[in-house]
């Protein structure tokens, strides 16, 4: 049986917001791994059609308000992966809420019916940022009144040439070949209905597609409902690992042992922005092999956490205490849940009376969620709850009125409610859509007022609408860990023993094994938009076989070759993943979940004929598009489409497909 397994990476990535985009094919089928946009590009647009700056725009000079587009915002999906056929994908394999903000333009598009896998909770969470951005981009697009316009004037190539190099980049990319991934955004209809074609999963629910593949997701540390995947498949193991980290103070921590010991490895996260100080020098060298408990329980990594948001919460407090009001644009959920939680336990903060405000068409969906997801978070707060507490603070923080809830800035009850100085949490991080825009346009001139954001976006460019040379209101620039440290990619490597581990290019010079002449591990390193091609496995032609089967056969033996041979007639099938081959007599009922594995192009006049002789009319559409499709209109309508490498039966009843079939 054929083996072969492919990796091509799409994208690389820009940490939490952007995770990577892989295509995986493992024999006939292919795996798209997360489906993301690129947020960050949204700040070459103006916020503002207005704008604050006077500047001239200039291809030379320095990005200012000026030199923005204003126009309605496109958004920025995975720049080649709209050169795929989405007919050819068979599974989509999502890792994080982030991960599926670009699926409803899969979703949507004709042609497109692969099985999509992702966990419980970041369904959820996803769809709920869907719905945010959706809704934000919709007032924005109210306010303005911009008109509809399938291809805006930005994008054309005069237009193009007038932008300034950092804008001209980030729209087509280091290449100049990623303006055909910029697309209007979908619309909620759309969100909603991706939402319903995915297969929720729990952490290690194991889920089966066409028999082949066994897939499970496991958790990864790095936010609620996020995970890394393993795939079983014909005999071999491969494991998805991206966006973890060891040791969470909110999500459920990185599952390590069942990553274990698997015939291939990919590691998708390259380095970022947050992570280029690190080096091969940082590393420890110590001669003694690393311990599992050791690397997960990572106490140093908490405390630094810990440490990272008591000094934003001082800086906060001693903004509030100045007069001044704070706002912190962050998207990620288990962040903000932190911020609270030392907040609520501050006593400068707690002695004070200043109000937070959480402004957001999901914020209220988002903290009631947040109270009933138990199995979604890490020990210390599942603990929490079986001893009678609240999972995270806010809780008590929204009893005593301290914390509300509002859709948007300019609700009738937060405008009857508001008070400054006020601490207010919103998106969007790009600062160009939402609540941000106005309060920044309020305070910014406030040398008491206090910006909270993340590194990893360019301050000059998300700044410029505000006037940066004249803009008094401080600006507190962090990062936060969203992915496993340089320095512990080596021994994470080394406890987890895969045959081999395949990392992206640019960690080539960083990740060394300390111990060569100690471990087996083999290494490979893939490049953006290549296809690198795994080696096979020697055990991947096993095949099981049924003991009636066995008691049947009459063996000869060949003395020349010094073997013997047996003749076989037997049906194969697929069953957890692995070929077996059964007599006649143990095929499983025509109901069973369990496929027959058939290989060739069907014929399809021969086919047609076939279901003309049953009662079944269809006509075929195209002789040698691919896919060629049958049209079925009696006794009810269905289509039949047939692929290189599969064929997809579509029918509203379950008699019909089987009888297709």
């Amino acid at each position: 049986m054929t083996t072969v397994m492919e990796l091509t990476c799409l994208s690389r990535g820009k940490g939490y917001y952007s995770p990577p985009c892989h295509v995986l094919r493992l024999g006939g089928f292919t795996l798209l791994v997360d489906c993301p946009l690129d947020l960050s590009s949204l700040s070459v647009f103006a916020p503002v059609p207005g704008g604050f700056g006077n500047g001239d725009r200039s291809a030379e000079g320095p990005v200012d308000a000026t030199g923005l587009i204003r126009a309605e915002p496109w958004y920025k999906t995975v720049a080649t992966l709209h050169l795929w056929d989405v007919s050819s994908i068979d599974v989509v394999l999502i890792s994080s809420p982030m991960g599926m903000l670009g699926l409803p333009f899969l979703t949507r598009a004709d042609g497109f019916s692969a099985k999509v896998y992702v966990t419980e909770a970041a369904a959820k969470l996803g769809l709920l940022a869907m719905n945010d951005l959706v809704l934000q981009h919709r007032e924005f697009r109210e306010f303005y009144s911009f008109d509809d316009s399938r291809f805006p004037r930005w994008m054309e190539w005069e237009e193009l040439e007038c932008l300034s190099p950092p804008l001209k980049e980030t729209i087509l990319g280091v290449e100049g070949i990623e303006l055909g991934g910029w697309m209007p955004l979908y619309s909620a209809a759309d969100a909603e209905d991706c939402v319903k074609k995915v297969q929720k999963l729990r952490y290690a629910e194991e889920t089966c597609y066409n028999g082949t593949l066994m897939m499970k997701a496991l958790s990864s540390g790095s936010e609620i409902g996020a995970c890394n995947w393993t795939i079983e498949w014909i005999g071999r193991t491969v494991a998805l690992v991206t966006g973890s980290i060891f040791s969470s103070g909110h999500a459920l921590g990185f599952d390590c042992q069942a990553l274990q010991s698997k015939d291939v490895l990919v590691y998708s996260e390259s380095l970022s922005i947050d992570h280029v100080g690190s080096t091969e020098d940082d590393i420890t060298h110590d001669s003694s092999p690393p311990r599992l408990d050791s690397l997960v329980d990572d106490a140093s990594a908490r405390s630094e956490e810990e440490e990272r948001l008591n000094f934003i919460c001082s800086c906060i407090t001693r903004a509030t205490e100045a007069g001044g009001s704070v706002l912190i644009p962050i998207g990620r959920l288990g962040i903000i849940l932190q911020l609270l939680e030392q907040l609520s336990v501050c006593s400068e903060f707690t002695s004070s009376k200043v109000p937070m405000y959480i402004i957001s068409p999901a914020a209220a969906e988002t903290l009631a969620y947040t109270n009933v997801i138990p199995e979604w978070v890490c020990k210390q707060r599942q603990e929490k709850l079986f001893s009678g507490e609240p999972l995270f603070a806010h809780q008590e923080l929204v009893k005593g009125g301290r914390l509300r809830a509002y859709p948007a800035l300019y609700s009738p009850e937060l405008l009857r409610n508001w008070q400054e100085p006020c601490i207010v949490f919103c998106p969007h991080w790009s600062l160009r859509l939402g609540p941000a825009v106005p309060l920044l346009r309020r305070w910014h001139s406030d040398p008491n007022s206090l910006l909270v954001t993340e590194e990893g976006v360019d301050a000059q460019i998300a700044l410029a609408p505000f006037n940066i040379a004249e803009m008094k209101m401080k600006v507190l620039r962090y990062s936060f860990l969203s992915r496993i440290e340089l320095k512990k990619i080596t021994p994470l490597l080394e406890i987890l023993q895969p045959k081999l581990a395949v990392l992206p290019e640019d960690l080539k010079e960083k990740v060394l094994f300390l111990n060569t002449s100690s471990t087996s591990i083999s290494l490979a390193y893939y490049s953006l938009n290549e296809t690198f091609r795994l080696p096979s496995s020697k055990d991947s032609s096993k095949i099981d076989i049924s003991s009636d089967l066995v008691s049947q056969f009459q063996w000869k033996i060949l003395k020349e070759s010094n073997f013997s041979i047996s003749r076989l007639k037997g049906n194969l099938v697929m069953r957890n993943g692995r070929p077996l081959i059964l007599s006649r007599d143990e095929l499983p009922p025509s109901d069973n979940n369990i496929p027959l594995m058939h290989f060739g192009t069907p014929d399809l006049p021969r086919l047609l004929a076939r279901l003309t002789e049953m009662g079944i009319r269809g006509t075929i559409q195209g002789e040698s598009e691919c896919p060629r499709i049958v049209l079925i209109d009696y006794p009810e309508k269905a289509v039949i489409e047939v692929r290189k490498n599969s064929s997809c039966i579509s029918a509203p009843s379950e008699r019909l497909r089987c009888t297709i079939s």
